[in-house]
């Protein structure tokens, strides 16, 4: 259950030292944009999840997704929907894993969630943080394994800490409940 991350250079494959660094390394920060402290194997890595919502333009909206399962991302989406005061029926929405990499892991539920949310309503995240939970189909965000392992890696990587699961007690560790409680507190209007 070991992943290894290399780059090809003109020398072969050289081995990649800081593969979170390296696959956040040109992000930016902007609505739609959320750093998901995911794990491969018994590995933390720190991924950007990027999501574009717009006003359809025609009479369906479209779902994409790309390096996650469309059927997850839609049943996300329709929680949102049923769950908080958002209104994606009339959006089309597009999410994408940068670097590409492949997320199966549940715990990316609430990273989905508050980039599709950041970019519905053009919001960023309040503070530094990194975000990881699954979430249920009330809402509710539950717990994850390895929660210490992603937050001693955002915090290496310079993040303040996580919002995560509340029933996860950790320092630099901000639970919440339940998906509301996560975009109603942890989301502000950038006033840049």
């Amino acid at each position: 259950n070991e992943v290894g991350i290399f780059e090809m250079t003109d020398g072969g494959l050289q081995t990649v030292a800081n593969p979170s660094a390296a696959l956040l390394a040109e992000r930016q920060v902007s609505d739609g944009s959320i750093v998901l402290a995911t794990m491969e194997g018994s590995r933390p890595l720190l991924v950007e999840v990027q999501a574009l919502v717009n006003r359809t333009s025609y009479g369906y909206p479209k779902r994409a997704a790309s390096g996650v399962d469309l059927n997850r991302v839609n049943l996300l989406v329709a929680m949102l929907e049923r769950r908080t005061k958002l209104n994606l029926a009339d959006q089309d929405i597009y999410l994408n894993i940068v670097g590409g990499r492949r997320l199966t892991e549940p715990a990316a539920d609430l990273a989905i969630c508050m980039a599709i949310a950041s970019a519905s309503r053009s919001m960023q995240l309040k503070k530094n943080l990194v975000v990881f939970g699954e979430v249920g189909l009330s809402g509710e965000v539950r717990h994850v394994p390895y929660a210490d392992k992603r937050l001693k890696e955002a915090k290496k990587l310079g993040f303040a800490g996580a919002l995560g699961p509340a029933n996860q007690k950790l320092a630099g560790l901000y639970g919440v409940k339940d998906v509301r409680a996560a975009l109603n507190q942890f989301l502000e209007r950038d006033e840049t």
